[in-house]
């Protein structure tokens, strides 16, 4: 990809700023700039069939970048098939103490702790439920109109991704699958599918959840609440660590086709460091949190190949150092039926995804 405007804007401006800050300017641009944006970009892409939906084009925003829902249809605009939101708990919580968002440029990487920092499951709903309304409003008044453009304005398929809040016992099943309950009762009704996160290393106690005496309850839980709270069925998947051992990714894999999972996330930031190419005193300053980045790509897809060896027939969602239309190429190849991104995302700025898209109409890696 060449040199863009935004490129030189990173490298010059943005790496000094602060991590968060600058996330939350460029966010806010990104949703100022939405009308621009639809009317600029049109990305030719085959749309992908999965868990029941049509998905555009198979490139989704991953979690983390709209924690809240407050730009959805702006990020669809710049290019993604479908945007994931989240993590959102059932509890409002302030996340962990800053600074908690750290780059690593030499690797074009990302280090965070955030800590599930978001508005709960209560105010996401408000928020999605004023955004349906007034997508209804337009599609009426579309429909009124016998305007032409109501398909090529189509909302973006959009995922939920529900998390456990912080100040629920990790050890307490009963306490945890009321709060993940909690979440799916106020949030299903407005996802094209769910996600369970049981894997951000940044909630203490979170990836025990992974255990598959653990985790089948849970996700018979959500699955139970979300069916209800909905009144129809919504596809449901659960997101996993890289830094599970070849046999729990299988056990897991397991685990979903006996529960009828309709999909797998694989995977997200890891706890490792290994790999990477800036100074070992500046890795070790930054501290504990999940990094992701391209250092991620070669445990991503092995996962991915295990899971896919083991179900045929799942929807398999990879994400992880994914960076260019090659990596989706490879991942594709690889048995991914969808493909998410965001560090790529936060290094190549608002053209990336209409970028990554248009090379997908070629061949891709032999």
């Amino acid at each position: 990809m060449p040199v863009t405007a935004y490129d030189l804007l990173f490298s010059s401006v943005l790496t000094r700023v602060d991590p968060e800050r600058a996330h939350h300017l460029g966010f806010r641009a990104i949703r100022a700039g939405r009308p621009v944006a639809r009317a600029a970009i049109k990305v030719p892409a085959a749309p992908v069939e999965a868990m029941g939906l049509t998905f555009p084009n198979p490139l989704g925003l991953a979690a983390g970048f709209d924690k809240n829902a407050v730009g959805i249809d702006a990020l669809a605009a710049l290019g993604f098939g479908f945007v994931e939101v989240g993590t959102v708990t059932a509890l409002p919580q302030p996340g962990n103490p800053r600074p908690r968002l750290f780059r690593l440029p030499e690797d074009r990487a990302v280090v965070n702790r955030m800590g599930f920092n978001n508005d709960g499951a209560e105010a996401v709903a408000a928020r999605l439920g004023r955004r349906a309304r007034r997508l209804d409003r337009r599609d009426h008044r579309a429909r009124v109109n016998l305007r032409s453009d109501v398909r090529r304005r189509a909302r973006p398929v959009l995922g939920i991704n529900i998390g456990r809040s912080k100040v629920v016992p990790e050890h307490d099943d009963r306490a945890v699958l009321a709060d993940y309950a909690a979440s799916t009762h106020l949030l299903a009704p407005y996802a094209d599918y769910l996600v369970v996160n049981v894997s951000s290393p940044n909630t203490p106690g979170l990836r025990s959840l992974q255990a598959v005496d653990r985790l089948g309850p849970l996700l018979d839980e959500v699955r139970r609440a979300a069916d209800e709270a909905a009144n129809r069925p919504v596809p449901l998947c659960v997101k996993i660590a890289p830094d599970l051992c070849d046999e729990d990714v299988v056990a897991v894999g397991k685990l979903a086709r006996e529960r009828d999972l309709e999909g797998l996330i694989a995977t997200n930031t890891t706890v490792s460091r290994d790999g990477l190419h800036t100074p070992a005193p500046d890795v070790e300053a930054v501290g504990a949190g999940g990094l992701s980045g391209p250092v991620l790509r070669r445990r991503s897809v092995e996962v991915l190949r295990l899971l896919r060896a083991h179900d045929p027939e799942i929807t398999l969602i990879s994400v992880g150092g994914v960076s260019s239309s090659y990596d989706v190429h490879e991942r594709m190849r690889a048995g991914a039926n969808l493909v998410q991104a965001y560090t790529g995302f936060v290094y190549g700025g608002p053209v990336w995804p209409r970028h990554v898209v248009r090379g997908l109409t070629g061949p891709g890696p032999a």
